[in-house]
Protein backbone atom coordinates (compact mmCIF):
# COMPACT_ATOMS: atom_id res chain seq x y z
CA UNK A 1 0.00 0.00 0.00
CA UNK A 2 1.09 3.52 -1.14
CA UNK A 3 0.70 6.46 1.19
CA UNK A 4 -0.21 10.18 1.06
CA UNK A 5 -0.55 13.20 3.16
CA UNK A 6 -4.20 14.41 3.29
CA UNK A 7 -3.82 17.88 1.29
CA UNK A 8 -1.51 20.01 2.84
CA UNK A 9 -1.43 18.32 6.13
CA UNK A 10 1.29 15.99 7.83
CA UNK A 11 -1.44 13.27 8.31
CA UNK A 12 -0.92 9.89 6.21
CA UNK A 13 -3.86 8.46 4.24
CA UNK A 14 -3.84 5.25 2.52
CA UNK A 15 -3.97 5.91 -1.21
CA UNK A 16 -6.98 3.62 -1.26
CA UNK A 17 -10.02 4.58 0.79
CA UNK A 18 -12.73 2.06 2.06
CA UNK A 19 -16.00 3.53 1.58
CA UNK A 20 -18.67 2.41 3.80
CA UNK A 21 -21.47 2.89 1.70
CA UNK A 22 -22.68 -0.41 0.95
CA UNK A 23 -22.94 -1.34 4.75
CA UNK A 24 -26.91 -2.24 5.84
CA UNK A 25 -28.34 -1.03 2.72
CA UNK A 26 -31.64 0.93 4.31
CA UNK A 27 -34.13 3.16 2.35
CA UNK A 28 -32.07 4.50 -0.89
CA UNK A 29 -29.19 2.59 -0.42
CA UNK A 30 -30.47 -0.54 -0.43
CA UNK A 31 -29.89 -0.38 -4.30
CA UNK A 32 -25.80 0.69 -3.32
CA UNK A 33 -25.54 -2.53 -1.13
CA UNK A 34 -26.70 -4.56 1.74
CA UNK A 35 -23.70 -5.52 3.88
CA UNK A 36 -24.27 -7.13 7.01
CA UNK A 37 -22.36 -6.48 10.49
CA UNK A 38 -20.62 -9.87 9.69
CA UNK A 39 -19.58 -8.84 5.92
CA UNK A 40 -18.59 -6.14 7.07
CA UNK A 41 -15.91 -7.27 9.69
CA UNK A 42 -14.44 -9.25 7.35
CA UNK A 43 -13.68 -6.91 4.39
CA UNK A 44 -12.22 -4.33 7.49
CA UNK A 45 -10.49 -6.88 8.56
CA UNK A 46 -8.78 -7.32 5.03
CA UNK A 47 -8.61 -3.60 4.47
CA UNK A 48 -6.07 -3.45 7.48
CA UNK A 49 -4.55 -6.14 6.34
CA UNK A 50 -3.79 -4.75 2.99
CA UNK A 51 -2.19 -1.19 4.53
CA UNK A 52 -5.75 0.51 3.91
CA UNK A 53 -6.11 2.85 7.14
CA UNK A 54 -8.30 5.50 5.82
CA UNK A 55 -12.43 5.17 6.13
CA UNK A 56 -15.36 6.91 4.30
CA UNK A 57 -18.74 7.14 5.71
CA UNK A 58 -21.59 9.67 5.47
CA UNK A 59 -24.52 10.16 8.31
CA UNK A 60 -27.03 9.97 5.13
CA UNK A 61 -25.67 6.44 4.44
CA UNK A 62 -28.08 3.93 5.12
CA UNK A 63 -29.78 6.23 7.62
CA UNK A 64 -26.55 6.24 10.18
CA UNK A 65 -26.86 2.65 10.06
CA UNK A 66 -23.34 2.60 7.68
CA UNK A 67 -21.69 4.57 10.48
CA UNK A 68 -23.02 2.10 13.57
CA UNK A 69 -21.78 -0.87 11.38
CA UNK A 70 -17.96 0.57 10.69
CA UNK A 71 -17.77 1.80 14.13
CA UNK A 72 -18.74 -1.40 15.52
CA UNK A 73 -16.24 -3.40 13.23
CA UNK A 74 -13.54 -1.41 14.58
CA UNK A 75 -14.65 -2.53 17.93
CA UNK A 76 -15.02 -6.09 17.05
CA UNK A 77 -11.92 -6.36 15.82
CA UNK A 78 -10.11 -4.76 18.33
CA UNK A 79 -8.53 -2.21 15.98
CA UNK A 80 -6.56 0.32 17.95
CA UNK A 81 -8.44 3.70 17.18
CA UNK A 82 -5.15 5.87 16.50
CA UNK A 83 -4.62 3.38 14.08
CA UNK A 84 -7.34 4.15 11.43
CA UNK A 85 -8.16 7.12 9.93
CA UNK A 86 -12.17 7.94 9.82
CA UNK A 87 -14.14 10.19 7.69
CA UNK A 88 -18.03 11.03 7.73
CA UNK A 89 -20.19 13.89 6.36
CA UNK A 90 -23.18 15.97 7.45
CA UNK A 91 -25.13 17.77 5.25
CA UNK A 92 -28.05 15.33 3.44
CA UNK A 93 -31.31 15.19 5.21
CA UNK A 94 -31.54 13.00 8.11
CA UNK A 95 -34.92 13.85 9.42
CA UNK A 96 -38.24 15.76 9.22
CA UNK A 97 -37.72 19.13 10.70
CA UNK A 98 -36.46 22.22 8.89
CA UNK A 99 -33.44 22.42 9.95
CA UNK A 100 -32.51 18.50 9.91
CA UNK A 101 -30.41 18.90 6.90
CA UNK A 102 -27.85 21.47 5.31
CA UNK A 103 -24.92 23.41 6.42
CA UNK A 104 -25.93 25.92 8.92
CA UNK A 105 -24.08 25.89 12.61
CA UNK A 106 -27.01 24.41 14.23
CA UNK A 107 -27.59 20.93 12.23
CA UNK A 108 -23.18 20.53 12.17
CA UNK A 109 -23.00 20.79 15.79
CA UNK A 110 -26.33 18.29 16.32
CA UNK A 111 -25.02 16.59 13.09
CA UNK A 112 -21.27 15.86 14.19
CA UNK A 113 -22.72 14.79 17.93
CA UNK A 114 -24.98 12.26 16.03
CA UNK A 115 -22.04 10.79 14.25
CA UNK A 116 -19.61 10.50 17.14
CA UNK A 117 -22.67 8.12 18.77
CA UNK A 118 -23.23 5.61 15.82
CA UNK A 119 -19.21 5.60 15.20
CA UNK A 120 -18.33 4.99 19.08
CA UNK A 121 -15.50 6.94 18.90
CA UNK A 122 -14.66 10.84 20.83
CA UNK A 123 -13.09 12.25 17.28
CA UNK A 124 -13.75 12.31 13.66
CA UNK A 125 -10.17 12.65 12.10
CA UNK A 126 -11.95 14.30 8.57
CA UNK A 127 -15.29 15.70 8.79
CA UNK A 128 -16.71 17.01 5.16
CA UNK A 129 -19.91 19.18 4.26
CA UNK A 130 -21.51 16.72 1.64
CA UNK A 131 -23.38 19.29 -0.24
CA UNK A 132 -23.86 22.65 -1.51
CA UNK A 133 -25.66 24.54 0.75
CA UNK A 134 -27.70 27.47 -0.82
CA UNK A 135 -29.45 28.93 2.30
CA UNK A 136 -25.99 28.80 4.39
CA UNK A 137 -23.74 31.91 4.27
CA UNK A 138 -20.18 29.80 3.69
CA UNK A 139 -18.34 31.57 6.61
CA UNK A 140 -21.19 30.18 8.88
CA UNK A 141 -20.42 26.88 7.67
CA UNK A 142 -16.26 27.35 8.38
CA UNK A 143 -16.93 29.13 11.75
CA UNK A 144 -19.04 25.82 12.87
CA UNK A 145 -16.62 23.68 11.69
CA UNK A 146 -13.41 25.52 13.08
CA UNK A 147 -15.83 25.48 16.38
CA UNK A 148 -15.01 21.47 16.24
CA UNK A 149 -11.57 21.69 15.70
CA UNK A 150 -10.81 23.82 18.39
CA UNK A 151 -13.45 21.74 20.48
CA UNK A 152 -11.12 17.93 19.60
CA UNK A 153 -14.41 16.66 18.02
CA UNK A 154 -13.04 16.94 14.44
CA UNK A 155 -9.12 16.92 13.57
CA UNK A 156 -9.61 18.34 9.32
CA UNK A 157 -12.20 19.65 7.62
CA UNK A 158 -13.28 18.96 3.82
CA UNK A 159 -16.21 19.60 1.52
CA UNK A 160 -17.89 17.35 -0.86
CA UNK A 161 -19.39 18.12 -4.62
CA UNK A 162 -18.50 21.81 -4.80
CA UNK A 163 -17.84 24.46 -7.57
CA UNK A 164 -14.08 25.36 -7.60
CA UNK A 165 -15.30 29.30 -7.02
CA UNK A 166 -17.17 28.07 -3.96
CA UNK A 167 -14.45 25.73 -2.55
CA UNK A 168 -11.38 29.15 -3.49
CA UNK A 169 -14.15 31.25 -2.01
CA UNK A 170 -14.01 28.75 1.40
CA UNK A 171 -10.13 28.92 1.38
CA UNK A 172 -10.03 32.22 1.03
CA UNK A 173 -12.93 33.43 4.08
CA UNK A 174 -10.68 30.67 5.95
CA UNK A 175 -7.33 32.86 5.70
CA UNK A 176 -9.03 36.02 5.75
CA UNK A 177 -10.53 35.08 9.17
CA UNK A 178 -7.86 32.86 10.95
CA UNK A 179 -10.46 30.02 10.47
CA UNK A 180 -9.96 26.13 9.66
CA UNK A 181 -9.29 25.72 6.48
CA UNK A 182 -10.45 22.52 3.89
CA UNK A 183 -8.32 19.99 3.26
CA UNK A 184 -10.02 17.87 1.17
CA UNK A 185 -12.48 18.08 -1.43
CA UNK A 186 -14.30 14.59 -2.30
CA UNK A 187 -15.78 14.69 -5.61
CA UNK A 188 -16.37 12.14 -8.73
CA UNK A 189 -13.62 11.33 -11.02
CA UNK A 190 -12.98 8.98 -13.36
CA UNK A 191 -11.36 7.94 -16.66
CA UNK A 192 -14.90 8.54 -18.18
CA UNK A 193 -15.77 11.98 -16.09
CA UNK A 194 -12.85 13.68 -15.98
CA UNK A 195 -14.50 17.21 -15.77
CA UNK A 196 -13.30 17.98 -12.77
CA UNK A 197 -9.07 18.77 -14.87
CA UNK A 198 -11.25 21.65 -16.35
CA UNK A 199 -11.32 24.10 -12.64
CA UNK A 200 -11.60 22.37 -9.45
CA UNK A 201 -7.69 19.94 -10.28
CA UNK A 202 -5.96 23.26 -11.33
CA UNK A 203 -7.22 24.94 -8.02
CA UNK A 204 -6.57 21.97 -5.87
CA UNK A 205 -2.91 21.79 -6.69
CA UNK A 206 -2.61 25.56 -6.41
CA UNK A 207 -4.06 25.39 -2.91
CA UNK A 208 -2.64 22.29 -1.97
CA UNK A 209 -6.18 21.23 -1.04
CA UNK A 210 -6.64 17.13 -1.44
CA UNK A 211 -8.50 15.08 -3.60
CA UNK A 212 -10.66 12.20 -2.38
CA UNK A 213 -12.33 10.76 -5.01
CA UNK A 214 -16.01 8.99 -5.60
CA UNK A 215 -17.33 6.40 -7.82
CA UNK A 216 -13.57 6.28 -9.26
CA UNK A 217 -15.60 3.00 -11.49
CA UNK A 218 -18.66 5.37 -12.71
CA UNK A 219 -20.80 3.38 -10.94
CA UNK A 220 -19.55 0.44 -12.11
CA UNK A 221 -19.36 1.13 -15.41
CA UNK A 222 -15.71 0.37 -15.48
CA UNK A 223 -16.05 -2.54 -13.75
CA UNK A 224 -15.33 -5.08 -16.58
CA UNK A 225 -19.38 -5.94 -16.66
CA UNK A 226 -20.14 -3.53 -19.36
CA UNK A 227 -20.03 -3.01 -22.94
CA UNK A 228 -21.41 -1.28 -25.95
CA UNK A 229 -23.22 -5.24 -26.88
CA UNK A 230 -24.05 -5.65 -22.63
CA UNK A 231 -25.19 -2.88 -21.41
CA UNK A 232 -27.81 -3.74 -18.64
CA UNK A 233 -26.14 -6.82 -17.09
CA UNK A 234 -27.54 -8.61 -14.09
CA UNK A 235 -26.34 -8.13 -10.46
CA UNK A 236 -25.11 -4.53 -11.12
CA UNK A 237 -25.93 -1.27 -9.38
CA UNK A 238 -25.75 0.49 -12.44
CA UNK A 239 -28.37 -1.81 -14.23
CA UNK A 240 -30.94 -0.13 -11.44
CA UNK A 241 -29.95 3.37 -10.83
CA UNK A 242 -27.50 4.82 -13.93
CA UNK A 243 -25.01 6.74 -11.81
CA UNK A 244 -23.24 9.17 -12.28
CA UNK A 245 -24.18 10.83 -15.38
CA UNK A 246 -21.61 9.33 -18.17
CA UNK A 247 -21.54 9.99 -21.99
CA UNK A 248 -22.10 6.24 -22.65
CA UNK A 249 -20.30 6.14 -26.14
CA UNK A 250 -17.51 7.97 -25.06
CA UNK A 251 -16.95 5.46 -22.41
CA UNK A 252 -17.41 2.40 -24.76
CA UNK A 253 -14.50 4.02 -26.94
CA UNK A 254 -12.43 4.03 -23.75
CA UNK A 255 -13.17 0.36 -22.73
CA UNK A 256 -12.10 -0.55 -26.31
CA UNK A 257 -8.51 1.19 -25.35
CA UNK A 258 -8.60 -0.32 -21.91
CA UNK A 259 -9.19 -3.53 -22.14
CA UNK A 260 -6.13 -4.66 -24.04
CA UNK A 261 -4.10 -3.01 -21.51
CA UNK A 262 -5.86 -4.93 -19.42
CA UNK A 263 -4.75 -8.54 -20.72
CA UNK A 264 -1.29 -7.06 -21.20
CA UNK A 265 -1.54 -7.15 -17.27
CA UNK A 266 -3.40 -9.77 -17.21
CA UNK A 267 -5.93 -8.31 -14.91
CA UNK A 268 -9.65 -6.79 -14.87
CA UNK A 269 -10.46 -3.41 -16.78
CA UNK A 270 -11.23 -2.29 -13.18
CA UNK A 271 -8.30 -2.56 -12.10
CA UNK A 272 -6.91 -0.44 -14.97
CA UNK A 273 -9.42 2.23 -14.42
CA UNK A 274 -8.33 2.83 -10.35
CA UNK A 275 -4.51 2.33 -11.50
CA UNK A 276 -4.94 5.63 -14.03
CA UNK A 277 -6.47 7.39 -11.56
CA UNK A 278 -3.43 6.53 -8.62
CA UNK A 279 -1.00 7.21 -11.58
CA UNK A 280 -2.69 11.03 -11.38
CA UNK A 281 -0.67 13.79 -8.58
CA UNK A 282 -3.54 15.11 -7.91
CA UNK A 283 -5.70 12.32 -6.28
CA UNK A 284 -5.10 12.19 -2.57
CA UNK A 285 -6.76 8.81 -2.48
CA UNK A 286 -9.35 6.80 -4.24
CA UNK A 287 -12.40 5.74 -2.43
CA UNK A 288 -13.37 1.63 -3.31
CA UNK A 289 -16.77 0.56 -2.34
CA UNK A 290 -16.12 -3.28 -2.47
CA UNK A 291 -19.23 -5.20 -1.46
CA UNK A 292 -17.33 -8.88 -1.14
CA UNK A 293 -13.90 -10.38 -0.79
CA UNK A 294 -13.25 -10.60 -4.77
CA UNK A 295 -13.75 -7.11 -5.36
CA UNK A 296 -11.55 -6.27 -2.86
CA UNK A 297 -8.80 -8.03 -3.61
CA UNK A 298 -9.37 -6.80 -7.44
CA UNK A 299 -9.13 -3.54 -6.24
CA UNK A 300 -6.52 -3.36 -3.70
CA UNK A 301 -4.40 -5.03 -6.48
CA UNK A 302 -4.76 -1.82 -7.89
CA UNK A 303 -2.00 -0.14 -6.35
CA UNK A 304 0.41 -2.65 -7.81
CA UNK A 305 -0.20 -1.85 -11.48
CA UNK A 306 2.55 0.63 -13.13
CA UNK A 307 0.83 2.01 -16.64
CA UNK A 308 3.85 2.65 -19.00
CA UNK A 309 4.43 6.07 -20.45
CA UNK A 310 2.31 4.51 -24.07
CA UNK A 311 -0.31 2.80 -21.99
CA UNK A 312 -1.00 6.29 -20.03
CA UNK A 313 -1.03 8.20 -23.18
CA UNK A 314 -3.23 6.31 -24.69
CA UNK A 315 -5.49 6.10 -22.13
CA UNK A 316 -5.27 10.01 -21.55
CA UNK A 317 -6.03 10.55 -25.41
CA UNK A 318 -9.24 8.52 -25.96
CA UNK A 319 -10.69 9.99 -22.29
CA UNK A 320 -9.35 13.50 -22.86
CA UNK A 321 -12.02 16.21 -22.69
CA UNK A 322 -13.42 17.78 -25.72
CA UNK A 323 -12.19 21.81 -25.98
CA UNK A 324 -14.70 23.86 -23.76
CA UNK A 325 -14.03 27.94 -23.44
CA UNK A 326 -12.33 29.45 -21.87
CA UNK A 327 -10.30 26.23 -22.12
CA UNK A 328 -9.53 25.94 -26.00
CA UNK A 329 -8.69 30.06 -26.26
CA UNK A 330 -6.20 30.11 -23.20
CA UNK A 331 -3.73 27.80 -24.63
CA UNK A 332 -4.67 29.36 -27.90
CA UNK A 333 -3.91 32.97 -27.32
CA UNK A 334 -0.44 32.14 -25.10
CA UNK A 335 1.23 30.52 -27.89
CA UNK A 336 2.65 33.36 -29.18
CA UNK A 337 4.20 33.42 -25.45
CA UNK A 338 6.39 30.59 -26.31
CA UNK A 339 6.86 30.73 -29.53
CA UNK A 340 7.01 33.62 -32.27
CA UNK A 341 7.12 31.55 -35.07
CA UNK A 342 4.18 29.48 -34.55
CA UNK A 343 1.71 28.72 -37.14
CA UNK A 344 -1.77 29.77 -35.20
CA UNK A 345 -3.66 28.61 -37.87
CA UNK A 346 -2.63 25.25 -37.87
CA UNK A 347 -3.07 25.12 -34.10
CA UNK A 348 -6.84 26.22 -34.22
CA UNK A 349 -7.51 23.62 -36.76
CA UNK A 350 -6.23 21.19 -34.58
CA UNK A 351 -7.96 22.52 -31.28
CA UNK A 352 -11.29 22.58 -33.84
CA UNK A 353 -10.38 18.96 -35.34
CA UNK A 354 -10.42 17.65 -31.56
CA UNK A 355 -13.69 19.10 -30.43
CA UNK A 356 -15.49 17.33 -33.00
Amino acid sequence: MQYKTLGDTGLLVSTLCFGAMTFHGAGFFKVVGSTDQAEADELIKACIEKGINFFDTADVYSEGHSEEILGQSFRNLNIPRKDVVIATKCFGRVGPGHNDVGASRKHIIEAVDASLRRLQTDYIDLYQIHGTDHVTPIEETLRALDTLVSQGKVRYIGCSNWAAWRLQRALDISEFKSLSRFDTLQAYYSIAGRELERELIPLMEYSKTGLLVWSPLAGGLLSGKFSRENQKPENSRRSEFDFPIVDKERTWKILDVMNPIAKQHNCSAARIALAWLLAKPAVTSVIIGAKNMKQLEDNCAAVDIKLTADQMKALDEVSMLPPEYPGWMIPWQGLDRLDPNVDRMSKMKELVGSAK
